[in-house]
């Protein structure tokens, strides 16, 4: 969704959205992530970011504003003009549907103030709408629907009114950011899990997303559980023994199976602590337990028959471009070697791969790309 006083720029991530846009790529190299899968990787994604020798001056033209909101964490980042990163910041999860419409506002706009302090820029006293920005893109996990932008489109109206802002879930800022063309799929797999498409047409689509709950495969979360759920049967001795067991209970200093009922029921676990149990599931997994390998097939299956599905409703042929973003997919060797093989079982040829880690430089290029 786009609100601006002009008409609305190209379609963002076409060729033209990109046109003006300065990229720095290393040559492809291989990535050997399971022995053989169909796959390659940018080794460098540049990306300009000033140091700090002394207070900034608001740039000319006013600032862009590039938000990345997910259900672990919120990154602002303030650039100029071009492109130019002066200011991060950072604050919870901004997920709405999972922590509520207030709680995500709240996020953004700590997270907001905190890019403006890290430039030594005078911040905005919010609700006071602030004239400094000349251009937003806010991409924000969980805003799928029209009724999710419009919420957000209200918000960032009173804050933001004389900006052009864009509104977008935070797949298509990890396209944006991890492929030169703007086309291609993006991968997410941190807390919840996504993949995003783009043709070279503009034409879209997407497979999961759905949340913890409904889908989310292949998700830290979706780990973790799988992780919490594996413990139990061999507890139990419905399932065989696995290291999961000691590697679960020291993470959270517990010391049997059954003191997991209370620390997952009373307590009220959010889901971004249960995907943090992911890590002792690839790690347990690369070490040769079993149990944890299964759980970790699984995960990069289900990545992979999502990112089929988008392949497969855009029509698009030959070599693909993926970016990937998570930290359950971007520092999970065993699955990135899973969903490798599983990409490789059912013919797909995504390549380049790109790594994202910074996914709110996405939107620094699609909110540069609204004032042309």
């Amino acid at each position: 969704m786009y609100r601006g006083s002009s008409a609305p720029p190209t379609a963002a991530g076409s060729p033209q959205a990109f046109a003006s846009t300065t990229w720095a790529f290393a040559a492809p190299a291989p990535l050997d992530l399971s022995g053989g899968a169909c796959v390659s990787v940018l080794t460098a994604i540049s990306l300009s970011m000033d140091g700090k020798m002394g207070e900034y001056h608001m740039p000319h033209g006013g600032l862009l504003l590039g938000m990345d909101g997910g259900g672990s964490k919120t990154v602002a980042l303030l650039a100029d003009q071009d492109g130019r990163v002066l200011g991060r910041g950072a604050a919870g999860s901004s997920n709405y549907q999972a922590a509520g419409a207030a709680a995500a506002q709240t996020a953004l706009d700590q997270a907001i103030a905190a890019a403006y302090a890290d430039a030594r820029l005078p911040g905005p006293t919010w609700p006071q709408a602030s004239d400094a920005i000349s251009a937003a893109c806010f991409g924000l996990a969980g805003v799928d629907r029209p009724e999710d932008r419009d919420l957000f489109e209200a918000w960032t109206a009173e804050r933001l009114p004389d900006a052009r802002v864009m509104i977008a879930n935070d797949a298509e800022l990890v396209l944006a950011a991890g492929t030169a063309e703007g086309w291609g799929c993006a991968l997410i797999s941190g807390t919840g899990s996504i993949v995003y498409g783009r043709d070279s047409a503009g034409r879209t689509a997407r497979s999961g997303g759905w949340g913890h709950l409904l889908g989310d495969e292949g998700s830290g979360y979706a780990v973790g559980l799988a992780a919490l759920r594996a413990v139990m049967r061999a507890f139990d001795g419905r399932a065989p023994s696995t290291e999961l067991t000691a590697a679960v209970l020291s993470h959270w200093s517990l010391a049997r199976p059954t003191d997991l009922v209370g620390r997952v029921y009373r307590e009220s676990l959010a889901p971004g602590e249960v995907a943090g149990l992911a890590r002792l599931v690839d790690e347990a997994a690369t070490g040769g337990d079993a149990v944890a390998q299964a759980i970790v097939d699984e995960a990069g299956g289900e990545l992979a028959l999502a990112a089929a599905a988008v392949v497969q409703a855009l029509g698009l042929q030959g070599p693909t471009p993926c970016a990937l973003a998570g930290s359950f997919i971007v520092k999970g060797r065993a699955v990135r070697a899973a969903f490798a093989a599983a990409a490789q079982r059912m013919d797909l040829h995504l390549s380049p791969i790109a790594e994202v880690h910074e996914p709110a430089r996405g939107a620094v290029r699609l909110a540069q790309s609204l004032i042309g």
